[in-house]
Formats: structure tokens, sequence, C-alpha cells
């Protein structure tokens, strides 16, 4: 983990141009569905606001008629009243709680399931940019931190608003002489927590980000411990710790004494306003201008007055979270997929000819920092080619651009004669089966990670394509065969058995074409050899594009492509490119030469 993962990162310049109000805007047609439980969660907030208001009316008759009169029988029923309202509203606002919090979720699962969608539908570039960390943040804490906004903070202020107005209402029609002694007390403490809150929100970021700096160290090194006590580093990862902790102590501690003196001085507000009604209070009451039923129910509302002031407090970090959120959500629904499918793709039937790519130019980053330049070359149709390269010289950005993740700037990639361009993505990469030299197993077992879902594949087409790679060796020693459980990351799987796994999903469709990236540099050689001999199996009478560092296993290819800085600098077969004596040469002799000088056996 790190700390990528928490939502208080830096909002980029394209999530800044989201106004907050556009974000929120944005938000309303997801509520519309649910406009008629949201007006019936309305009214029984209201409705259990007002009746909260209720008891202290009550409060003041009990003192006012039943104490005073002596009259015990009534002050019990009053009592009892007093206990049925307090009871009624609390199941009110449980019922309104409840029925919100269903209509958030269905809120933030539609959300959450539009921006998966559209992750989905964005191009590969786009995740060069984003890191996986933001992504998670965006669909799991920024959906988070609004669900958290619509269900409670903004019904807990539209609730207070009410039970402010209702309170001064109160006070006004009782006593308006102490009402408008509590009221200018009022913009004193709008102004505390103004100052407040521009005082401390930063601070309060700052210190989220640094404990998520804390968090992420501590979690590197408890990962990595064997490695700490092999090397004995314990000291080295004792003082990373104490830094990132002293780091964070100071504006942890501003915050905490900012809170400390914030509330003490709110507190301090309240028995003021305490002291006022008791003060004027008793004077006016000995004139016989308000009685003491009044001064007790004004205590009681000075005391519900202050609630709304706490909560405001506690959720103005929530609604700048819920804002940022919001933001950053809209402006990430806002990325646009910039390798769109044409508007009549062309049909294309079983591959004829072959691949051929003309004069291609590409760069990552759009500008003149070419990976692949001028790079022209063709694949007939059954025929096996070979790219070879020192790492970072484009093979697999050749790749990448074939099964086109990316577009080039120049030139152009044909299969029979058409511009892939022209052709749908979905039709283009269903034409070929891909290897890569990392694994990736997802969860599920063992058949749906080879079929990868695709519920059309019958399972004898699934064990056909394990047992041609003799992945079904170790599949049938599994507890439950086929049916067994993958593990994350398919930790419960040897990184062998991984890639022969791999393997039975590239040929479990039987295609048309096979892209291999590195796909057996992960296992041993006695597995190199069974998977060796597979493929050759397989590739006999099918195109096939190899990216190899281990030289010995494309020593029988149709030709091999040496590619060096983006450039093709050499092409032929085996035999041909030793006689060169070339780039290509001198490659295999770094590989197969003994310390001796002598050449090992090449396979």
């Amino acid at each position: 983990m790190t700390a990528e993962f928490y939502e208080d990162e830096k909002i980029t310049e394209k999530e800044r141009e989201v106004g907050a109000r556009e974000a929120f805007g944005r938000l309303l047609p997801l509520l519309k569905p649910h406009t008629r439980g949201l007006l019936g969660c309305l009214i029984l907030l209201v409705s259990a606001t007002l009746l909260s208001l209720a008891w202290p009316v009550l409060l003041k008759r009990a003192v006012d008629v039943n104490i005073a009169a002596g009259d015990f029988p009534a002050l019990l029923v009053t009592a009892g009243i007093i206990g049925l309202i307090q009871g009624v509203t609390l199941l009110l606002q449980y019922w309104q709680r409840v029925r919100l919090e269903i209509i958030g979720q269905h809120v933030m699962v539609d959300l959450k399931r539009r921006l998966f969608d559209h992750i989905l539908s964005l191009d590969v570039s786009f995740f060069d940019r984003n890191p996986v960390g933001r992504l998670l943040a965006r669909i799991e804490s920024d959906t988070e931190s609004l669900r958290l906004m619509f269900t409670n903070t903004v019904v807990l202020m539209i609730g207070d608003l009410i039970l402010v107005a209702g309170i001064y209402a109160l006070m006004f029609f009782y006593s308006w002489r102490l009402a408008l002694i509590l009221l200018a007390a009022i913009p004193m403490v709008a102004v505390l927590v103004f100052v407040f809150e521009r005082k401390t929100t930063w601070r309060f970021f700052e210190v989220r980000r640094k404990m998520a700096e804390v968090t992420a160290k501590i979690t590197e090194l408890l990962h990595g411990m064997s490695i700490i006590q092999i090397f004995h580093r314990g000291a080295y990862a004792r003082e990373m710790v104490n830094l990132a902790n002293r780091l964070k102590f100071k504006d942890d501690s501003y915050v905490n004494i900012a809170v400390c003196v914030f509330f003490n001085t709110v507190f301090f507000f309240e028995y003021v306003m305490f002291a006022a009604v008791l003060f004027f209070g008793v004077y006016w009451s000995s004139t016989g201008v308000i009685t003491v039923g009044t001064i007790s129910m004004f205590v009681v509302l000075i005391w519900r007055l202050f609630e709304p002031i706490w909560r405001t407090s506690e959720q103005l970090s929530n609604i700048q979270k819920a804002v940022a959120g919001a933001r950053r959500i809209f402006a990430l629904l806002e990325e646009k997929q910039l390798l769109l499918d044409p508007a009549k793709p062309v049909a294309l039937g079983k591959i004829n000819q072959g691949i051929r790519f003309e004069n291609v130019w590409f760069s990552y980053t759009g500008d003149d920092n070419w990976v692949i330049e001028d790079v022209s070359f063709e694949i007939p149709v059954g025929k096996r080619f070979a790219l070879v390269g020192v790492t970072g010289g484009g093979k697999t950005t050749v790749i990448s651009l074939l099964l086109r993740l990316y577009d080039p700037q120049r030139g152009r990639i044909t299969i029979d004669g058409v511009d892939i361009r022209q052709l749908s993505k979905a039709t283009l990469r269903r034409r070929f089966a891909l290897v890569l030299q990392d694994i990736v197993l997802f969860p599920g077992d063992v058949k749906s990670n080879i079929a990868l879902e695709a519920g059309e594949i019958p399972d004898r087409q699934i064990a056909a394509a394990a047992q041609t790679v003799e992945a079904d060796r170790f599949i049938n020693r599994l507890p439950e065969g086929y049916a067994t459980e993958v593990s994350e990351k398919g930790a419960n799987f040897s990184r062998g058995e991984r890639q022969l796994l791999s393997f039975a999903r590239a040929l479990v469709t039987d295609p048309e074409v096979l892209l291999l990236d590195e796909a057996t540099s992960s296992v041993d050689p006695e597995t190199e050899q069974t998977i060796q001999e597979s493929l050759h199996k397989l590739m006999a009478g099918r195109t096939s594009l190899i990216i190899a560092h281990r030289l010995s296993t494309i020593l029988d290819v149709d030709e091999i492509l040496v590619i060096r800085r983006g450039k093709i600098i050499e092409r032929g077969t085996h035999t041909e490119l030793l006689l060169q004596e070339g780039y290509y040469s001198r490659l295999f002799h770094l590989q197969f030469k003994n310390k001796n000088g002598a050449l090992k056996d090449a396979g």
C-alpha cells in the first residue's frame, strides 16, 4: 500500500477545471430515480426535528403548571408524554436514516458501476499516466466520501437548519427579550467556526497525508522484514519510521491544540449564554415578565442550539473531502477514449495474406522521442517471426501497436492490406492470443482463468488446451482439479505453473496469430523444453510473432528481426545472421560462450 491510495492526494489541473457546483450538478441525474424516496426522507426528517422541539415546551408546562400546582399525577402524565415524544422522534430518525442509507448505497453502486465501466473503456495510454492507487481512490475513497456527505452531512445540515429555525421561533414566541440577547452571541460563534475551519483544514489534510506516509513506510518494512533481519537493517528501519513519525508530530500537535482551544471556546460561549439566561431570567421573572418554566425551557433550548455547532465543525472536513471527491470523480468521467472504433468498421475474414508494418514511427509522449523509427516488415500468414534485441529496444511496443493499444504517429499497420484502424478493436484483438512475461491470474478457479469467463468455451476445449501445453499434469494433481480456487496473484502455484496456465489460456480460443512476449523466460529448463515441444506443434501453420531474450528458443523460426533503439538493423534466419557476424552474432556468442571461450550447446 502506498500513500496514493489516500483521498487527500493533490488535485490535478484537469480536476481543478471541474467546479464544485458542476460536479454536484452531475450527481443529480443519479438521484432522479429516487426522488420519491428522498421526498419521504425529507418529510421524516422535518417531522422528527419539529417533534424533538415539543418536549422543551412540555418541560415549561411541567414547571409552570404541574409543579407549581403540586399536581403530581399530572406531572407523571407530562413526563410520560415527553418520553413518548422522544421515542417517536427516535423511531422517525431511525426510519429516515435507514431509508436514506439504502438510497445512498444504490446511488453509489450506480456511480461506481459508471466509473468502472468508463475506466474499462479507456485506452492503455490513460493507465500509463494514472497509477492503480489513484484509480482505486476514485472508485472507493472518493465515492465513499460522497456517500458520507449524502447520507450524513447533508441530512444533518438540513436538520440543523430546521432545528435552529425552530429553536429561535420558540424563543421569540415565549420571550423575545431573552431571544434577542442570545441571538447576539451567534455571529461570534459563527466567526469562531469560520476561523477554525480556515486555520486547520489544510493541517488536517497534511496530518492525513503524513499518516499515510507512516502507514506506507511500516507496510513496506513489514513486507521486507526477512531482508531487514538478514542484512541487520533494524536500526535503519527504526530510523525510517521514527523520522516519518517526527514529521507527522508537528502538524498533529497543532491540530490537537487547535481542536482543544476551539471546543473549549465554544463551551465558554455556551456557558455565557446559560449565565445570561439565568441572570436576566431571574430578574424578569421577579417582575412577572417571564416564568421559571420559561427559564428552564431556554436552558434546554440553548443546549439544543449548540448541537448543530458541534456537528458543523465535525462535518467541515467531510464536506471538503466530498467536494474534492466529486470533482475528481467527474473529471475522470470526462476522460475521453482516444483510440476509437471507425464509424463503419471493415469486415475481415480469415487472414489469408499476413501482417505488414509500413514505415511505422511511434512515440509514447507524442513528441520526437521515438521508441519505434521507420519500422517496416511483413509476416506472411503461417510464418513464425522473432523479435530480438536488448531491453528497451522497442520489441514489446511492436506488439502493443499490432494489438492497437496505441496508434502510430506515422505509417500504418495492415492485415491482408486493411489498415487495422479501419477494424473494430474487438474484431482485431479476437485474432490474437498473447502470452506475456508478467503472468496475471484472476480471482476464480483454474477453469475460469483458462477460459477467462468465456462461457461459450466447452470444458473439453479447456482440457485440450491444458493438455497441449502439458498443464494438465499439475492440474490433475490439484485437490479439486480445474475447480481449484486461484489465490491472490496465483500464489498457490509456482511461477512455471502460472506460465503454463497462461499458455493454456492463449491456446483455448484457437487463435490465428500467436504473440509470445518472453513467454518462456520464467520457467526452468525442463519445463521450457516441455513448452517448446508443445509450441512447435501449435505454431505449425499458425502465424506467430515471438519476442525472446533466450535465443535458444527461436533458432528454427522463419525469420529473425533484430531491433535496436527502435530500428530494425538486421533480419534473416538464425544461420544467415550468424554468417553476417553483426549485432545478432555478438548477442548469440555472449549468451552461449563458456568462460573458456567455447560455445555451449544452444539447443
